[in-house]
């Protein structure tokens, strides 16, 4: 079956042109002119603010010209991750997505569904002529991803309205009203290029075959980061090895799935590095067997490298990486089975110059999110690495009486027989930023279910999207 003829249809309809549209974070130009003409062809009134959002703003139906006006809110941009043997360009290429069984994924990328589908709902109801609904703002968010620019630079008069859907969250049947805030905190190492020792056998080792995913909604699940699990193979044989290259994971608020080390071992311990790295591979592997049964470490001979980083880098690198934290740091005194706060060791890459290791932390106590941050940049500082910290967001603070949430809870129950599970979520939405420009907002999210986002294994339930599309309208028709 193909993508256009699954229900609720015009939502798929959207969905599909949404996907055949690049929309990579800090590059949604394709994006942002296919929302104005969209609102051109269905003579909606539309604008822009100076970092890129768009709202598109649609009238009441008749009968609900006195309802109070309802925001509905997702980003444009999309994590682009992709398993390393895939050639695939997010800056032109469309997504190849396609229909298995109950999921609908991408061939070896990122599916975009996160915000897609959200995206393609608020446009399925601005094109209808038969959803009642009162004054709609549609917003659509630049750059959630890396930073949550369109939100944190949204202006303050840009939209009227006082009740907000935001349309981002994950788990359909839980509606969230609350949300962990997030810091990202880098580390740079500096080094120099040596000469290769000439006494040397080089060796690839590569970290490949994990899950990755979300840094917030999957960093309980038990998943392994791969360059922590690299770092590990190698760090034994610190006093042995020469590293020419350490590269590992992507995105700020993704899982690590791949790294990769190109190395040069002394000749006399090659051997039994080949042996040790194997043995790892048992080991580990039988850490992680529950939750990480394709995980698989590799090591190949490879042509030798003329350079090498200096001794100084190698031990900051390995050292450095092996101290800095990674995974839950704490869990809620107060919500059962809830993240209060964690910290994901995202990326290692290397210029010509430096050694970047990027991370972020999370947490819903604004506190204990300065201390986790504070943890990571004393690794950094024991090493003497160059620190840089962004700015970070804040949390959104649950308001277990919000008016809309107790419209939404009981449109889910006459509509499905069963109620919600309201919720906080240890990710991060653009709820909390809304409300530092927006403070008299009453928001509720909610979503249809995906899994394995910001990885390639990216997925959505197809059958939830049809119950999150009648949740959204049947909330729009009960607003009075």
């Amino acid at each position: 079956m193909n993508i256009q003829e699954l229900e609720p249809y015009v939502v798929f309809k959207f969905f599909k042109e949404i996907l055949s549209i690049p929309r990579p974070s800090k590059k949604e130009g394709k994006i942002i002119k296919y929302l104005l003409d969209f609102a051109k062809e269905y003579s909606l009134q539309a604008k822009t603010d100076r970092a890129g959002n768009v709202l598109i703003c649609k009238p009441a139906t008749k009968g609900k010209e006195n309802a109070p006006t309802v925001v509905l809110q997702s980003h444009v941009d999309m994590v682009c991750e992709k398993n390393g043997d895939v050639v695939f360009d997010f800056e032109n290429d469309a997504i190849q997505a396609y229909v298995d069984g109950n999921w609908i994924k991408a061939k070896g990328t990122t599916l975009g569904a996160d915000c897609g589908i959200g995206m393609a709902a608020e446009l399925a109801i601005l094109a209808s002529n038969d959803i009642e609904h009162g004054n709609l703002e549609c917003l659509f968010t630049v750059d959630e991803e890396t930073g949550l620019t369109g939100a944190s630079e949204l202006e303050s008069n840009f939209f009227t309205g006082k009740i907000l859907l935001n349309l981002d969250s994950e788990d359909e049947g839980e509606i969230f009203i609350g949300c962990a805030g997030g810091r990202d905190s880098v580390g740079k190492i500096a080094y120099s290029e040596v000469a290769a020792p000439e006494n040397g056998i080089a060796f690839r080792v590569d970290v490949k075959g994990l899950k990755g995913g979300h840094s917030g909604d999957d960093i309980n699940k038990g998943l392994a980061c791969a360059n922590k699990a690299l770092n590990r193979a190698l760090y034994p044989f610190c006093d042995d090895i020469e590293i020419n290259k350490f590269d590992g994971g992507n995105l700020r608020n993704a899982i690590a799935r791949e790294a990769y080390a190109i190395v040069i071992v002394s000749s006399d311990k090659a051997d039994e590095f080949k042996k040790h790295v194997s043995k790892f591979e048992e080991d580990i592997r039988n850490e992680y067997r529950s939750t990480e049964p394709d995980m698989a470490i590799s090591i190949s001979e490879t042509q030798k490298p003329k350079t090498v980083i200096d001794a100084k880098a190698k031990f900051s690198l390995l050292n450095c990486l092996y101290a800095c934290p990674h995974g839950v740091l704490a869990m809620s005194r107060e919500i059962p089975n809830f993240v209060e706060t964690s910290t994901n060791l995202a990326s290692v890459k290397m210029d010509d110059k430096h050694i970047t290791i990027s991370t972020s932390q999370r947490s819903a106590v604004n506190t204990s999110k300065e201390d986790a941050s504070a943890c990571v940049v004393a690794c950094f500082k024991l090493v003497d690495a160059e620190v840089w910290q962004g700015d970070g967001y804040p949390g959104w603070i649950p308001n277990p009486d919000s008016p809309v949430l107790a419209v939404a809870e009981g449109v889910y129950e006459k509509t499905f027989g069963k109620k919600p599970l309201v919720k906080a979520i240890h990710a991060g939405l653009e709820c909390g930023l809304f409300l530092e420009k927006y403070p008299e907002l009453d928001m509720i999210s909610f979503g249809p279910t995906l899994r394995g986002v910001h990885s390639p294994d990216e997925r959505l339930d197809i059958a939830s999207t049809q119950k999150f599309w009648l949740l959204l309208i049947n909330i729009l028709k009960e607003i009075k």
